[in-house]
C-alpha cells in the first residue's frame, strides 16, 4: 500500500472500472490517508480516524466494484453486506458485531494463507514422508531389527542389508511420487475432522453464538476418525492441510490477523439507504419486527469505534474503513441518524450510465464482458472477432433496455450479452467439428437476435 499514490491508485481503478471519477478519487485518498496515520506516532494515530465514504447512486454503476477492487489492490481483508440483513438487538436475525466477526475470518484466511506458502516446502516433504508411509509401511526396518542372538543379553542388532533394501524402495516410491506417476493409485487412509454444532440451535451458526459459548462447544467436540480409501492426489491434498496446520503459528496467525482488521480492514455497507427512515420517524420499517432507527442505533458504536468479543479476541473498530452506499431513490443521506451521519464525513455521487458508458464497458476493461467471452468460446478452439458496430448495436441495446425497464446499469450488458452468445455456446462444440474456426459478431447479427425481445416489453422483462 505505501508504494500507491493517490494518483496511482486511481489510474489502477481505471483499468477496471469506467467513469466515477469523483468516487475513486474519494477512496484514493482514503486509503492513502490509512498510510499516512501509520507513519505518525501512536499517540497521534489513535487521535486520526477514518474518513468513511457514503457513495450514492444507482445499482449498477460501480460502487461495490470500487470498493471491492481497492481492497484487493492494498491486500486488505474485505467483506460487502448488506445493511438489510441486520436487525435491531432484541429481534430475529444476524447482529452488527457479526460483521466485525467476519472481517475477522477473512483475515485469519488471509494470514494462513500467507504462512501456508512460507512453509509450503517444509509441509511438502512431511507430505512425502507420510505418503511413502502409507504406501510402504515398515519403518522399524530403516534403522535395524531388534534380535536375541544365543548367549547375547539381548539388545538392537543392524541388519544392513534390510536397512539399504528398505532406504532403496522408499526412494523410488519418492522417485515416482515426485514424478507424477502414482497419482491415481488408491490408498486407504484415516482423516480427522470437527464437526460444526450448528443444527443445535435453530437457525444459528457459531459466529452469532456469545464467543465463549462457541468456543467452549468447539472444544467439547471430539474429532471424528474415519478410514477412506482415496487416490494419492486427495491424499496428498489431505496431508498438506494437515501438515501445513501443525506448521503455522496459531498464536501469531490470530495476533496479526486481528491487527489487519483494526488497522487495515474495509467494510462495504450496501444497501444502508434501505434502514434509513424517509418518514423520520420510528415507524418506518419494512415490517413489523423490524426498526431501521434500531438498527442504526445498533450500527452507530461500530462505525464510532467500540471493542468486539470474537472467539479469537478482541477487535476495536476505532480504524476500520467503512464504506457505505446506496441508491437513497425514496430517501436521503440526511434521513439516516444525525450521528451515524456525522461518521461518514465523505459523500460522493456516482452519475447514471449511458449508450457511450457502455461502449467503453464493452471494450476498455482488462476483464471486460467481449474478453471474457473471447476467452470462453477460445477453449472451444473458437475465435471470436467483435464489429465495431455489433459493440454500438449492443450499448444501444442495454441503454434502451434500461430507460423502458428497471435501470440496473451495466448489469443490463451482463444480460444483453449472456442472451446474444447462448445459442453460440450451445453449438460451438459441432461448430468446431464443421471445421469453423471463426466466430464473427456484427450488428446485423445482434439485431437480429435481440431487436425482437427489446421491442416487446412485456417479454424483455422477463428476458432482459
Amino acid at each position: 500500500m505505501h508504494d500507491l499514490t493517490p494518483k496511482q491508485i486511481v489510474a489502477k481503478l481505471d483499468e477496471h472500472i469506467i467513469g466515477q471519477a469523483a468516487a475513486k478519487r474519494a477512496v484514493a485518498v482514503a486509503i492513502r490517508n490509512r498510510w499516512r496515520r501509520q507513519q505518525l506516532s501512536p499517540e497521534q494515530a489513535r487521535e486520526i480516524n477514518p474518513k468513511n465514504i457514503i457513495m450514492i447512486g444507482p445499482t449498477g454503476v460501480g460502487k461495490t466494484e470500487i470498493a471491492r477492487r481497492i481492497a484487493a489492490l492494498t491486500g486488505a481483508p474485505f467483506i460487502k453486506i448488506e445493511a438489510t440483513k441486520f436487525t435491531e438487538v432484541g429481534y430475529h436475525g444476524r447482529d452488527v458485531e457479526s460483521m466485525i466477526r467476519d472481517l475477522l475470518e477473512q483475515a485469519i484466511a488471509m494470514v494462513r494463507s500467507e504462512q501456508a506458502e512460507l512453509v509450503k516446502q517444509k509441509a511438502a516433504d512431511a507430505v512425502e514422508e507420510r505418503l511413502v508411509d502409507l504406501l510402504y509401511p515398515g519403518a522399524d526396518h530403516e534403522k535395524g531389527i531388534e534380535a536375541s542372538a544365543p548367549g547375547d543379553s539381548g539388545g538392537f542388532v543392524h541388519d544392513d542389508d534390510s536397512v539399504e533394501r528398505h532406504k532403496r524402495v522408499r526412494d523410488r516410491l519418492k522417485e515416482q511420487l515426485r514424478s507424477g506417476a502414482m497419482e491415481e493409485r488408491t490408498i486407504e487412509m484415516v482423516t480427522r475432522q470437527k464437526a460444526v454444532p450448528v443444527a443445535m440451535f435453530s437457525n444459528m451458526g457459531l459466529d452469532q453464538m456469545d464467543p465463549d459459548m462457541s468456543k467452549m462447544f468447539e472444544n467439547l467436540i471430539p474429532e471424528q476418525s474415519k478410514r477412506r480409501r482415496v487416490t494419492i492426489a486427495e491424499a496428498r491434498r489431505i496431508l498438506m492441510e494437515e501438515e501445513t496446520e501443525k506448521l503455522i503459528d496459531r498464536e501469531t496467525l490470530t495476533t496479526e490477523a486481528i491487527t489487519r482488521t483494526e488497522q487495515t480492514g474495509i467494510i462495504f455497507l450496501d444497501e444502508i439507504d434501505k434502514i434509513a427512515s424517509s418518514g423520520g420517524g420510528e415507524g418506518g420499517g419494512r415490517g413489523p419486527d423490524v426498526s431501521r432507527q434500531g438498527v442504526q442505533r445498533d450500527l452507530l458504536p461500530i462505525v464510532e469505534g467500540t471493542t468486539v468479543s470474537t472467539r479469537h479476541g478482541l477487535v476495536q473498530t476505532d480504524h476500520i474503513l467503512f464504506i457505505a452506499a446506496g441508491a437513497f431513490h425514496s430517501s436521503a443521506v440526511s434521513d439516516l441518524m444525525p450521528e451515524l451521519q456525522g461518521r461518514f464525513p465523505i459523500r460522493v455521487e456516482l452519475s447514471a450510465l449511458g449508450r457511450d458508458d457502455f461502449v467503453r464497458i464493452l471494450t476498455e476493461p482488462s476483464n471486460a464482458l467481449t474478453k471474457q467471452q473471447q476467452a470462453l468460446l477460445g477453449t472451444e478452439g473458437l475465435e471470436v472477432v467483435f464489429e465495431p458496430g455489433a459493440i454500438q448495436t449492443m450499448a444501444d441495446l442495454a441503454a434502451k433496455v434500461n430507460a423502458t425497464q428497471e435501470n440496473i446499469g451495466a448489469r443490463r450488458l451482463m444480460t444483453v450479452m449472456e442472451k446474444l452468445f447462448e445459442p453460440i455456446h450451445f453449438d460451438a462444440t459441432e461448430l468446431k467439428a464443421k471445421g469453423q474456426t471463426t466466430v464473427t459478431i456484427s450488428a446485423d447479427m445482434v439485431r437480429e437476435q435481440l431487436a425482437p425481445i427489446v421491442g416487446d416489453q412485456d417479454l424483455s422483462k422477463f428476458v432482459l
